[in-house]
C-alpha cells in the first residue's frame, strides 16, 4: 500500500510476470501479492506498475519541468482510460483492472500529484498538513485502489487504506532519512524540527545532530498508532480479504520497532526487514 517495489516493465501485460522480472522472494510486497487469487493478483500488478512508473519519473535526475511534463502525460493517459478510449497496449492490463474492480480515477490522479510534490521540492521539510497530504497521495491512495481489488466494503476499506498507508509511509520515511537526503528530500515536518531546535540547520548539519531523534520518535509513535488502527480494522473484516495487507503490516511493524530501538542519532546503521518476520507473516496470513 505504498509506492515502489515493482519494476515498471514487469507487469504491463496480461500474463503472469516472468520469474526473472520479479522482486526478490524476501520482498513483502511480492509475497503479499503472490497469495492473492489470480485476477486480483494481475490487477494489483497493473496498479503497482503504474505506481512504479510515476515514482520513477519523480526520482529520475533531470530538469523539474521535464519530469512534471511526463507526469502530466501520465495524467492524460489515465484520463483516456476513463474516457472510454482504446487503451494503449502497455496499459491494457490496467484498463482491465479499472473496469473489473471499479477503480477510482481520483486515486490515480492523487498518486501523480504526490509525485509532483517530490519533483517541485515540496517534500523538503514540509509542514504537518503537507506531510499528511503527501502520505495520503503516495500511500493511502494506492491503498484505496488496493482495497477495491481485495473486495473490502467501502467504509472499512477506506479506513484501512488511510491508516495502513500512513503507517507504511511513515516507516519508510523513518528508515530512509539518509537516502532521501541524498536526493534533497527530508520528509520530517518543519514544526517538529523547530521544536527540537533543528529548524535553522542546513541539511548536512541536521542529519549529523543527535537531536534528530526527537522528531523521528514522534513520527514513530504516530506510525504505531496507525498500525494499531489498521489491525483493529482488519480484525473486523473477512480474513480472506485482508491477507495481503496483514502480511504487509506484519513485515513493516517490526521494522518500525527496530528503527525505534536503534534510534536516529548518528551514525545510523541501515535497518532492513528481516526474512524471518516475512516468512512468519506468510505462515500466519498466507495459508488460510
Amino acid at each position: 500500500m505504498s509506492l515502489g517495489a515493482i519494476r515498471n516493465e514487469s507487469f504491463a501485460g496480461e500474463e503472469e510476470p516472468r520469474a526473472e522480472d520479479l522482486p526478490p522472494v524476501s520482498s513483502s510486497f511480492y509475497l503479499g501479492l503472490r497469495i492473492l487469487p489470480r485476477e486480483q493478483r494481475l490487477a494489483m500488478y497493473a496498479v503497482y506498475a503504474f505506481c512504479r512508473a510515476v515514482d520513477d519519473v519523480a526520482d529520475t535526475p533531470g530538469p523539474a519541468e521535464e519530469r512534471l511534463r511526463r507526469l502530466e502525460g501520465w495524467r492524460a493517459a489515465i484520463g483516456e482510460l476513463y474516457a472510454g478510449e482504446a487503451p494503449r497496449p502497455s496499459l491494457a492490463a490496467l484498463a482491465g483492472a479499472i473496469r473489473r474492480f471499479r477503480l477510482a480515477r481520483a486515486d490515480f490522479d492523487a498518486i501523480i500529484a504526490g509525485m509532483a510534490m517530490d519533483v517541485r521540492g515540496e517534500t523538503e521539510r514540509p509542514d504537518e498538513a503537507a506531510l499528511d497530504l503527501y502520505c495520503d497521495r503516495v500511500a493511502s491512495a494506492p491503498g484505496r485502489l488496493s482495497v477495491r481489488v481485495f473486495g473490502l466494503e467501502e467504509a472499512p476499506g477506506l479506513a484501512l487504506a488511510h491508516h495502513l498507508g500512513r503507517a507504511l509511509q511513515l516507516t519508510n520515511i523513518l528508515r530512509d532519512v539518509d537516502e532521501d537526503a541524498e536526493m534533497g528530500r527530508l520528509y520530517l515536518p518543519r514544526e517538529l524540527l523547530a521544536e527540537a531546535g533543528l529548524g535553522a540547520l542546513a541539511l548536512p548539519d541536521l542529519l549529523a545532530d543527535p537531536r534528530l531523534t526527537q522528531p523521528c520518535a514522534i513520527l514513530a509513535e504516530r506510525g504505531r498508532r496507525h498500525f494499531a488502527e489498521a489491525r483493529a480494522i482488519m480484525d473486523g473484516v473477512p480474513r480472506d480479504r485482508v491477507r495481503a495487507p496483514r502480511l504487509m503490516a506484519a513485515a513493516y511493524a517490526p521494522l518500525l520497532e527496530r528503527l525505534a530501538a536503534r534510534g536516529w542519532a548518528p551514525p545510523r546503521q541501515r535497518i532492513a526487514k528481516r526474512k524471518r518476520d516475512l516468512m512468519g507473516a506468510v505462515l500466519r496470513f498466507g495459508l488460510l
